[in-house]
């Protein structure tokens, strides 16, 4: 029953945020309301934000994701879809260990500290998350399945171990991230430089997968964002071109070159090595030793996109397997050991950066590219590389031939003499997931001295992380100073044997935990296949666009490998990807530099979560850029007073007959409706949603007086389930208000009429020289003339066109009249 009020009985009551909030997250804490069905023949969807790291505190920035895809589910919800909306933490981490060392906190203290505090703050924000399916990373329950698939991957050889070269602080003693590195030394003794050393670390195969994470991309263009898209293929990086064996003057090893542009090899003048090669320590003394290895410190502490152009000639020269020519051997710091083979023929006269390498160290430039309708340049007044492709010249006997028939001709010779092979290559490289840490997940290998390398059996799963060691920053990890963790008996032999000290990548940890969501609580696999058939793929996951390469890519790689394992059929995690515009303050990025963050808890102590979700939804679209301003969260919660008080001084109140207004205002609930269910099925232009909302509450009041009781009856319904994905604590309670029963999410989604919104009249733009100048209405179908002819007699307009000429009218029916004058 819907509560009767007598008028002289209803003062207007006041919207007090807090204390409305407060009651209904209350109300919905232990209650089992946002908890997806199992076994459901609802169609299904899965809507997920990406998972947060539990730093402390959850700020204004955070909100928008959550505030976007929370919209969302309850959305669906209310169109009679299952919903999957769950939510966890991506807890292991270097922060927690920085904790560690500077506050003296043990890191599963800190970090579950701060899990409590933010799940508290999610809470409190009213977000329908269903936590019945909370995971945490750090848990043992969880990452025994990191351990679990990495021994399934190295079954499969798709987990190995190499050397590999590390940041490394001399005077910590430890290896450390890239993000520990400023401005080339040590974060912790700015006076430290960082090198660079080579230690043993395990790496997944990703490059296995290279060409199918490209290719399968076409699965994904209709639902992710081309911009992701494309960063994504730029980092896999796929090039066609040759391998090349340039052979050491007069003996020795073979240098093998990556190129793509073969057809150009008759105009190589040397050949340049990455500082890492192995050959490099074999043509080089100890001088150029230690040079080298200031060039590859330096590289580390810069990046290869930050440093000028450096080389070292080696003494040494190579043969060109084409033209028989010696060349020189130079080690360049630009050439990257990770890319192709790690060496390159540099040919200035077609690339832009072994002209710049070349012009610099005075190497010879040979042009042997001339245009298809040019001439070929001369050396020595060439200003710039011609990188085409064209006619060859001076190349022996390919001269003439067009460069895509000398590639296939010239890479077929190198094939056939054995000197070399058409080849493909990526940039993309695997995945190292060692670490040399505390706080990640244990790597489940043994080192015995008699047989070597030995996986964790599977039902010693998992490897604990000991809980309450000393962490000091320095040294190699602090798992290598807890022996009862370290020594170990081997599995094979029983003799004595120790653990891998490294930890994972935490990559690792959420590049699954999306399918753990589906079957959390399951002791004996990572998940029930059953229960993954039917959630996936992901219906809608949403994060910033810092995730485009390492964590999607990771997550796609991971999903296929779980395909090849027969866990799941699906080959890519998620349908559709959105990414959410960055959260501003004073025109900057929140940080605590800047003095700029603003807390959740702040904000909803000083507007209401409805307010804070309302404002950034509506402040701009949700793909762009917004900028949080107190003026405007204060606009955001005057319309949500506004409601309020609109809804709760009408609920039951006399209402004249029906008349005139009625019609109206029946025509503008409907069109917002219309607007606002589009919006959702659409681009999720929310924006324009809570525009659409204001708008017809600005209608609602303007004829408030006028409003029959049924009119009034539908409209206070409607702006309650409208209202519900956006602000759903005041949803919430003008729903209970109005005497209705049940949460309003559970309610149908309401069906807006085509003909009541249709309008009566179009609304004509009148411009002059283009620019707005006024509006007519009419009936639709008004002829052209009878709409020229009123936009000329429109009084404004005849004052803007005194003295003047019309040149021309420009009508578009229904729409617009475009008056040109001179």
């Amino acid at each position: 029953m819907r509560r009767m009020h007598s008028p002289d009985a209803m003062p207007e009551k006041s919207y007090d945020a807090q204390q409305i909030e407060l009651k209904w997250s209350d109300r919905w804490k232990n209650s089992a309301l946002f908890q997806a069905e199992e076994n459901s023949s609802k169609p299904k969807f899965y809507v997920l934000e990406m998972l947060p790291y539990p730093s402390g505190q959850l700020h204004i920035g955070h909100l928008r994701n959550y505030a976007i895809g929370d919209a969302l589910a309850r959305y669906k919800r209310m169109r009679g879809f299952n919903v999957l909306h769950p939510m966890g933490w991506d807890a292991f981490g270097l922060p927690a260990e920085n904790a560690a060392i500077a506050n003296k906190r043990d890191p599963y203290e800190w970090t579950r500290f701060n899990i409590e505090n933010m799940k508290r703050q999610h809470r409190r924000m009213g977000f329908s998350y269903d936590w019945s399916r909370e995971v945490t990373t750090c848990d043992p329950e969880y990452y025994r399945w990191n351990q679990w698939f990495f021994l399934k991957m190295l079954e499969r050889g798709l987990a190995y171990r190499k050397r590999s070269l590390v940041n490394w602080c001399d005077e910590c003693g430890t290896v450390l991230a890239n993000e520990q590195v400023v401005d080339g030394c040590c974060w912790r003794h700015e006076s430290t430089p960082v090198e660079q050393r080579a230690i043993e670390q395990w790496f997944l195969r990703i490059t296995h997968y290279a060409d199918e994470l490209l290719n399968s991309m076409a699965e994904l263009e209709a639902g992710w964002p081309e911009r992701v898209l494309l960063m994504q293929r730029n980092w896999i990086g796929r090039s066609e071109g040759a391998e090349i064996d340039f052979h050491l003057d007069p003996a020795g090893t073979p240098i093998r070159v990556f190129t793509t542009r073969v057809d150009t090899i008759y105009g190589a003048t040397c050949v340049i090595l990455a500082p890492e090669h192995p050959l490099v320590a074999e043509l080089t003394g100890a001088a150029a030793k230690a040079e080298v290895k200031r060039m590859i410190d330096a590289r580390a502490a810069k990046g290869p996109g930050d440093i000028e152009k450096e080389g070292i000639f080696t003494g040494h020269y190579a043969v060109n397997p084409y033209s028989n020519g010696k060349i020189p051997i130079w080690i360049g710091n630009f050439v990257l050991m990770g890319y192709g083979t790690g060496a390159i023929m540099a040919v200035p006269a077609h690339d832009e950066r072994d002209f710049e390498f070349c012009k610099q160290y005075g190497i010879p430039i040979r042009p042997v590219i001339r245009p298809v309708d040019g001439t070929l340049a001369d050396a020595a007044t060439l200003k710039e590389s011609f990188p085409d492709d064209g006619i060859l010249e001076n190349s022996g006997p390919y001269s003439g031939l067009a460069s895509e028939e000398a590639r296939r001709v010239m890479s077929a010779k190198a094939e056939k003499e054995n000197f070399g092979k058409p080849a493909v290559t990526f940039r993309i490289k695997d995945w190292g997931i060692s670490r040399q840490r505390y706080w990640g997940t244990p790597i489940p290998v043994i080192y015995c001295e008699k047989c070597g390398i030995v996986p964790v059996p599977e039902k010693d799963l998992p490897v604990v992380l000991p809980l309450s060691i000393a962490i000091t920053g320095k040294g190699r990890s602090p798992l290598e100073n807890v022996p009862e963790f370290m020594n170990v008996k081997c599995p094979k032999c029983s003799g004595p044997a120790r653990r891998e000290s490294d930890t994972m990548d935490t990559f690792v940890d959420s590049s699954w935990y999306f399918y753990r969501y589906c079957d959390p609580h399951n002791s004996t696999a990572p998940f029930d296949s059953k229960k993954i058939a039917y959630w996936f793929p992901i219906d809608q996951y949403i994060g910033g666009i810092e995730h485009a390469i390492l964590h999607l890519i990771y997550s796609r790689f991971w999903t296929k490998v779980m395909r090849d394992l027969g866990l799941i059929s699906n080959g890519e995690p998620a349908t559709r990807m959105f990414n959410q515009g960055m959260v501003i303050k004073d025109g900057a990025k929140m940080s605590k530099s800047r003095g700029n963050v603003v807390s959740l808890d702040e904000m909803v102590e000083k507007f209401g979560a409805d307010t804070g979700r309302v404002f950034e939804l509506f402040a701009a679209p949700p793909e762009k850029e917004m900028d949080w301003t107190d003026s405007g969260a204060n606009g955001a919660y005057g319309f949500l007073s506004r409601v309020y008080r609109f809804v709760t001084r009408n609920i039951g109140n006399a209402q004249p007959a029906p008349g005139e207004a009625d019609k109206k205002i029946l025509r503008k609930l409907h069109q917002t409706l219309r607007k606002v269910t589009e919006d959702f099925e659409s681009r999720w232009h929310f924006n324009t949603s809570i525009a659409a909302l204001m708008e017809l509450m600005n209608n609602l009041q303007s004829m408030e007086k006028q409003i029959s009781a049924p009119v009034m009856a539908e409209v206070l319904e409607k702006m309650a389930l409208m209202l519900e994905p956006f602000a759903p604590y005041l949803a919430e309670e003008l729903w209970e208000e109005q005497g209705r029963q049940g949460p309003v999410f559970n309610h149908p989604w309401p069906a807006y009429d085509a003909e009541l919104a249709r309008e009566e009249e179009a609304e004509v733009v009148i411009q002059v020289n283009g620019k707005l100048r006024g509006r007519i209405y009419v009936a639709f179908g008004t002829p052209r003339e009878t709409l020229e002819k009123l936009a000329l007699g429109d009084a404004k307009v005849q004052t803007l066109l005194d003295g003047k000429q019309v040149v021309k009218v420009i009508v578009v029916p229904d729409k617009l009249v475009n008056i040109v004058v001179k």
